[in-house]
């Protein structure tokens, strides 16, 4: 007797996965606001007068420092959508379904990229 391939994961399954990713949005989300808030002081200070050319370096590494939080705070932002997103796969009963193959994407791959859409394969397939 062949066993029949599995479709969908079960309530529990799912109900395991919407608590790994709730807490993944939550530790994201603090994150952000850490971010966010280290972006706000950088851009509250700068009043300090210094001289000619330290002040040039400081204003570079400061301009420097600011791009790399923007850009981790969009990165981050980014993430907190895809997680998203995900819960409201979770919802719908699509979660964990590869949008390419429609196969089950493996526990252990959502556990790791809880996000995912695609199974590795075809990951790999769309990469390549």
């Amino acid at each position: 007797m062949v066993q029949e391939e599995k479709k969908r994961y079960s309530e529990e399954e799912l109900k395991e996965f919407e608590v790994l990713i709730s807490q993944k949005l939550e530790t994201s989300r603090n994150e952000l606001n850490y971010i966010k808030e280290a972006l706000s002081k950088r851009n509250d200070s700068g009043t300090d007068n210094t001289s000619g050319t330290s002040k040039l370096l400081e204003d570079g590494a400061d301009t420097s420092e600011r791009e790399n939080l923007s850009q981790l705070a969009a990165r981050q932002q980014k993430f907190i959508q895809q997680l998203e997103a995900a819960l409201v796969r979770i919802k719908n009963g699509t979660y964990g379904v590869c949008i390419d193959t429609g196969k089950l994407i493996p526990k252990e791959r959502l556990r790791a990229v809880p996000h995912t859409q695609q199974t590795i394969e075809a990951k790999l397939k769309r990469t390549s």
